[in-house]
């Protein structure tokens, strides 16, 4: 390990709101501290550029069935979860997984890369139909939980 490796801040994790929500985890993510709150951060470049890349191939594929507003336009954050955690849902199925939460989603994206020959030959209509259909937690009844 060179000394710019050892002493280079991890990279935001892609998929750290799905992490967050507990939709997903991965074996790369750590947590650290931004400011109050804590990140997850991937300890791996190459694993980050594969997953960003995948999540922005979902971005793109999903614009027009989520109505998103333009790629340089960010995302409010429930179309990110939506996305992150249908996204994942959505390769995870197109592989063949049971469904739920993928244990390791660096494994899944690199399983989708080598069977599909690449992220581009991902199945998206199965991934956008994942990410359409995705619903996160259900909400109260009273919304403040108090009877």
């Amino acid at each position: 390990m060179t000394t710019t490796e050892s002493t280079a801040a991890p990279l935001a994790c892609a998929f750290g709101g799905a992490i967050l929500a507990r939709q997903g985890a991965c074996p790369l993510a750590t947590m650290a501290l931004l400011g109050e709150a804590e990140r997850p951060r991937c300890s791996s470049p190459v694993a980050n550029t594969n997953c960003r890349t995948f999540r922005a191939l979902v971005r793109e594929r999903a614009t027009f069935a989520l109505r998103l507003p333009p790629p340089a336009t960010l995302l409010t954050h429930a179309a990110e979860i939506r996305i992150e955690c249908g996204g994942l849902r959505g390769l995870a199925e197109a592989l063949g997984d049971p469904p739920g939460p993928p244990a390791d989603i660096h494994a899944l994206v690199n399983r989708a890369r080598d069977a599909y020959d690449g992220l581009l030959g991902i199945p998206f209509a199965t991934v956008v139909a994942a990410v359409t259909g995705w619903e996160g937690r259900p909400r109260s009844a009273g919304g403040s939980g108090a009877p």
